[in-house]
């Protein structure tokens, strides 16, 4: 496995991200190791709450929350996934998959011994931190979640199958707008057959061939509340000085279990048997204009036995990543929840 690692100089000056860099080594799978960074902020000693970033950002994403939860006495560990932001990037889209970024982040996790913490996940920070939450549930004392998922595409019929297949290989490109316009028909529910993933096919197509990804553009483009500056915009391009760093941003949508055939749905389905007895305090806090995730809240406040009786809550706006639009107040659910928990 080829491994590319961002020059340091990219990171410097960043507005509102004056964090001292944490790294890790992990496996990568194949015989080598692979560097993954994070953020530690805050009291050494305080109650620890792990923040997960998704597709295409990185843990700048959580820029103005950190020093909030910190305020709250929370110790806030803000990792990198690997492909992203400070974190190590393999070079080719075929070394990415579900599984690999859950292998590695529980490696992660494991090799710095967090114990007693609070997990927040959005986006894919969600996809793989439940993931690792459900084979780690020790180490976890409640869990926050948070315009995310953990996909368990069951009964597609195989024609839609099919025709994603199809549209995935052999359509011709895309283009963003066509992109935003399919992805808008997911929260209005005008799904075709009733499934989702003919929709979502265009932002897996559009990333796995966009070449030269517009990072930043991608992310500020699903932010309501807040215009972020042409600083902040270049901020999420960092980690990337080439098209050749980014091929995490480009190869993980196309992982998203959307086909009852994908690889992922076994593994997700025990996740999911993990969590439908999970006792612990379970807590949902998804924005009302989010294009992608829907009502999946509602799917967690149903099944996780601890999710019942909390006070979920319905961020008005934020977008899809809300940690920009809503930070003090998603910061203040993730902290008066672990006070009262």
């Amino acid at each position: 496995m080829k491994i590319l690692r961002t020059p340091d100089s990219r990171f410097l000056n960043l507005p509102d991200y004056p964090f001292a860099p944490h790294y890790t080594e992990v496996p990568d799978g194949e015989g080598g190791t692979l560097r993954i960074h994070h953020v530690d902020e805050g009291p050494s000693d305080g109650p620890i709450v792990v923040c997960m970033h998704g597709q295409p950002s990185w843990s700048y994403l959580y820029r103005f929350m950190i020093p909030q939860l910190n305020a709250s006495g929370l110790r806030v560990v803000a990792p990198d996934l690997v492909g992203y932001g400070r974190s190590d990037k393999p070079s080719a889209r075929e070394d990415y998959s579900y599984q690999r970024q859950v292998d590695w982040m529980t490696a992660w996790l494991g090799a710095n011994d967090f114990r007693g913490v609070t997990f927040f996940g959005q986006d894919w920070g969600g996809l793989i931190g439940l993931r690792m939450v459900a084979e780690n549930p020790d180490r976890f004392d409640r869990v926050v979640i948070a315009n995310t998922g953990l996909p368990l595409p069951i009964g597609v019929p195989a024609e839609v199958s099919e025709k994603v297949r199809r549209f995935r290989s052999d359509a011709p490109a895309v283009t963003m707008p066509e992109v935003m316009e399919q992805l808008s028909k997911m929260s209005s529910g005008d799904g075709t057959a009733g499934h989702m993933a003919p929709l979502f096919a265009y932002w897996q197509k559009w990333c796995w061939e966009t070449e030269d990804l517009p990072v930043g553009l991608a992310v500020v483009g699903t932010i309501d509340g807040r215009t972020p500056t042409p600083e902040e915009r270049a901020a999420y391009d960092a980690p990337f000085p080439d098209p050749s760093y980014k091929m995490g941003p480009r190869a993980m949508p196309s992982h998203v279990p959307t086909l009852s055939d994908d690889p992922s749905v076994e593994p997700n389905r025990r996740a999911w048997e993990v969590f439908r007895k999970w006792e612990k305090p379970f807590l949902t806090a998804f924005s009302d204009n989010d294009p992608v995730s829907g009502g999946m809240g509602k799917v967690f406040q149903k099944e996780v036995p601890g999710a019942k009786g909390q006070p979920h809550t319905v961020i008005h706006g934020g977008g899809h990543f809300l940690q920009e639009g809503r930070a003090t107040e998603l910061s203040k659910i993730i902290s008066d929840f672990v006070a009262s928990t």
